[in-house]
């Protein structure tokens, strides 16, 4: 079982229901599509300070990444991220990417309970 987060580009939004359309909105376009876009700058940079803290999946010897897909960068599309994470390091890693997400201008949404993050 995995903990999906999405962080993309963009202001802060007023709700979680505006949000979690917003959110539909560019997984449509950017992950549910035929388009392969590169990340943007802000997202890759996002995805390296995930990094620093914790190795991609494919580096991680003694199994101590949280995430569940590797390469992590290969989940980003344009301006957006959707990414999962290993269930049982889901509460540490959850909070410390929507910290780096809230420092770098970014939103962060919890698809799983609709909600804004932090």
């Amino acid at each position: 079982m995995s903990y999906d987060l999405a962080v993309w580009e963009g202001e802060r939004l007023a709700d979680n229901k505006t949000a979690g359309q917003v959110f539909s909105d560019l997984y449509d376009r950017y992950i549910g599509s035929e388009m392969d876009e590169p990340p943007s700058e802000r997202i890759a940079a996002y995805v390296a300070a995930l990094l620093e803290r914790w190795c991609d999946l494919t580096e991680d010897e003694e199994e101590t990444s949280p995430w569940s897909t590797s390469p992590l960068i290969g989940e980003a599309s344009g301006p957006l991220i959707y990414f999962p994470m290993r269930f049982s390091m889901a509460e540490e890693a959850s909070a410390y990417a929507a910290d780096v997400a809230e420092s770098m201008g970014l939103v962060c949404f919890d698809v799983q309970l609709d909600l804004l993050r932090p």
